[in-house]
């Protein structure tokens, strides 16, 4: 991912909080063959690593040689900018359309899990972590044993040693304050209030 110095986001807390925030991250590796797969998944930053899991039907899994390096890309949220929102297209028009948007990237060396036990913590850890702030939360234990098992065996587990971290947020931070201004105003007027925070504070 291109990440211009004004664009860098270098606090690892506040990446760890995008991506608990997301939730999901779509991950691409490449096949023996060298074509690339991709697949959206709900996934837990837990420590040094990521945690998820594929549908056993998915081939993408089969794909992955144990240890190769994989890609999560996790997107935030995202808006298009209009030149006419920039104060510099009246001053003298150089101006272009863009597009701002907050994304992190994790790389590392990926894992396959088929274990059931490993497999049971990994879904057991997901479900708390969407279900644990709910009045009534579900847990994995308030199925059936042998439904559960039943469906951990249409899965496959994934790990990502996470080794490599990129953090962008791309909100104009290399406009003017005139510009910002403009683009600020524009988002609040299309009804788009978490863009125009966005780029007021800079951050993911």
């Amino acid at each position: 991912m291109y990440v211009p110095h004004f664009n860098r986001i270098d606090d690892l807390d506040a990446a760890r909080a995008f991506v608990r925030e997301a939730a999901v991250g779509t991950l691409i590796t490449a096949g023996a063959d060298g074509v690339p797969d991709a697949t959206l998944l709900p996934i837990l930053w837990d420590g040094d690593r990521v945690v998820a899991h594929f549908a056993r039907a998915n081939e993408h899994w089969k794909r992955i040689a144990d240890g190769a390096d994989g890609l999560f890309v996790v997107y935030g949220p995202d808006a298009y900018v209009t030149p006419s929102w920039y104060a510099a297209k009246a001053e003298h028009g150089r101006v272009v359309p863009t597009w701002n948007y907050s994304a992190v990237h994790l790389r590392g060396p990926v894992t396959v899990h088929e274990d059931p036990a490993w497999l049971e913590t990994a879904v057991t850890m997901l479900t708390e972590r969407h279900e644990g702030t709910r009045d009534e939360p579900w847990a994995v234990t308030d199925a059936p044993d042998a439904y559960v098992a039943g469906q951990l065996r249409a899965i496959v587990g994934l790990e990502m040693r996470v080794e490599d971290v990129d953090a962008k947020a791309k909100w104009s931070q290399n406009r003017s304050d005139a510009d910002r201004a403009g683009v600020v105003a524009g988002y609040e007027a299309e009804d788009r209030p978490i863009a125009a925070e966005h780029v007021r504070t800079g951050r993911l």
